[in-house]
């Protein structure tokens, strides 16, 4: 009778053993608990942010930057200009920017229009600087990457000249 109660011992020890390895912390998967580094999870809660809101702070925040004359390609500025004349319409502020956004962290790309006579290198260090401050302060994720594609540069009276001239003075 003492070797069965012995092998009951065992197995409750084994028992308990791997409940409790299942319950260390090297074996906890994100659904037990919080993730240990993550501003946007709590004991109460988590908070998860949309695509479109870290897309609309990187936006706003490339645009803070002085020399940045717009953001978007050829054919998003040229919409942008007919949506701006639409009585009621609003300008997107993501115009120029994707963005992909996972539970902690974040990755943006943008397209930018520069001002001539800036130094793009550094406008894009400045860019890439106030994207990754603003969209981490504002949402807690943690930006990886941001790349920058500089598709034009904005030249005073260039406009102008490809306005049609009228043939009547």
């Amino acid at each position: 009778m003492s070797t069965t109660t012995t092998t009951d011992k065992n197995t409750d020890t084994k028992a308990a053993g791997a409940s409790a390895e299942n319950k260390s912390p090297a074996n906890r998967t994100s659904s037990d608990a919080p993730a240990k580094d993550s501003k946007l999870a709590s004991d109460q809660g988590t908070t998860t942010i949309a695509d479109i809101v870290v897309q609309k702070v990187a936006g706003l925040a490339a645009r803070e930057v002085r020399g940045v004359h717009d953001l978007g390609g050829g054919a998003a500025r040229a919409f942008g200009a007919i949506r701006d004349r639409i009585p009621g319409a609003s300008a997107s502020v993501g115009q120029g920017v994707s963005v992909e956004v996972g539970e902690t962290q974040a990755a943006v790309d943008l397209e930018l229009v520069v001002e001539y006579g800036v130094a793009i290198a550094d406008l894009a260090r400045a860019v890439r600087r106030n994207v990754i401050n603003a969209i981490e302060q504002m949402t807690g994720l943690d930006v990886v990457e941001v790349n920058i594609n500089v598709n034009d540069v904005y030249i005073p009276g260039d406009e102008d000249e490809n306005a049609p001239s009228s043939r009547v003075q």
